[in-house]
């Protein structure tokens, strides 16, 4: 009898304490997706959907022991990183992605909350750029993450090209930039890729209204990471992503989670797990 096993999706993040962003919402999407979730903790986070309240790092040897655990027994067919709080950890992280040879990295360059905390120190910006950007497959950042590495505010779509541009020639292979806080009725985001044709990929879709946004950044990642497990090419693995998103985001925005920004509903139409041959 042949041996099977599952698709592998492993999430290096925070933990969210209530469940609507991080580590949580990363395993949420892959279970939906199909896909057998691990994690790598690398902070816990006092939160709920109304902010951060505190933020409790894990040590550098710790994140090792656990990337090690999961890694050497279990094995990877994609990575999602996000909450990268210290230099330390984010070397960590880089060492693991040479020396066990992690593919399809996404990083999804976590810096500010829905809820507008800052939850990145500005020291470690300079390390996740120089030790990250080149080894991700994808970089996504929105808005507000891209005026942090960039130095400067983004305001329409026009200012979406350029950006991608600046953020590719700091040593990213690719960047999806969310466009999700400018104003309008549409939402705009934007997949550049170096050496790619089309080197730009527009996405557009019509707003939701919803008050339940708290980890859309973070699902959307997840998801383009279990699309590229699965051996989609980028840019399916990122359309599929933000249908996913966007359909999560309709099914949950009637429903009240606690007082501020509720979560998307993950689990509206969850997939069968994806077996491959082992």
């Amino acid at each position: 009898m042949m041996q099977e096993r599952y698709v592998r999706v492993l999430s290096i993040a925070g933990s969210d304490s209530g469940g609507g962003a991080g580590i949580q919402a990363d395993l949420k999407t892959f279970a939906a997706l199909g896909c057998y979730g691990m994690t790598a903790i690398t902070a816990l986070t006092a939160q709920n959907t109304q902010g951060v309240r505190g933020i409790h790092a894990v040590p550098p040897d710790f994140l090792k022991a656990q990337l090690q655990a999961v890694i050497e027994d279990i094995g990877v067919d994609a990575v999602k990183v996000g909450m990268l709080h210290a230099p330390e950890i984010v070397e960590v992280v880089a060492w693991a992605i040479d020396g066990y040879g992690l593919p399809h990295v996404v990083l999804d360059p976590v810096m500010v909350a829905t809820s507008g905390d800052r939850l990145i120190a500005q020291e470690t910006v300079q390390v996740l750029v120089r030790e990250l950007f080149p080894r991700a497959e994808v970089v996504t950042p929105n808005l507000d993450e891209a005026a942090l590495l960039l130095g400067r505010q983004l305001a329409d779509a026009a200012a979406l090209p350029p950006a991608a541009a600046d953020l590719l020639a700091l040593g990213a292979q690719a960047v999806l930039l969310k466009g999700g806080h400018l104003p309008g009725e549409e939402v705009v985001d934007l997949l550049a890729q170096r050496g790619a044709e089309p080197a730009c990929v527009t996405l557009r879709g019509p707003r939701i209204a919803s008050p339940n946004t708290h980890g859309t950044g973070c699902t959307l990642s997840s998801a383009i990471a279990c699309g590229l497990a699965l051996g989609l090419p980028l840019v399916e693995s990122v359309t599929q992503a933000r249908a996913y998103v966007r359909s999560a985001m309709l099914a949950g925005a009637g429903v009240r989670t606690g007082q501020g920004h509720g979560p998307l509903n993950h689990g509206f139409a969850p997939e069968a797990s994806r077996v491959r041959p082992a």
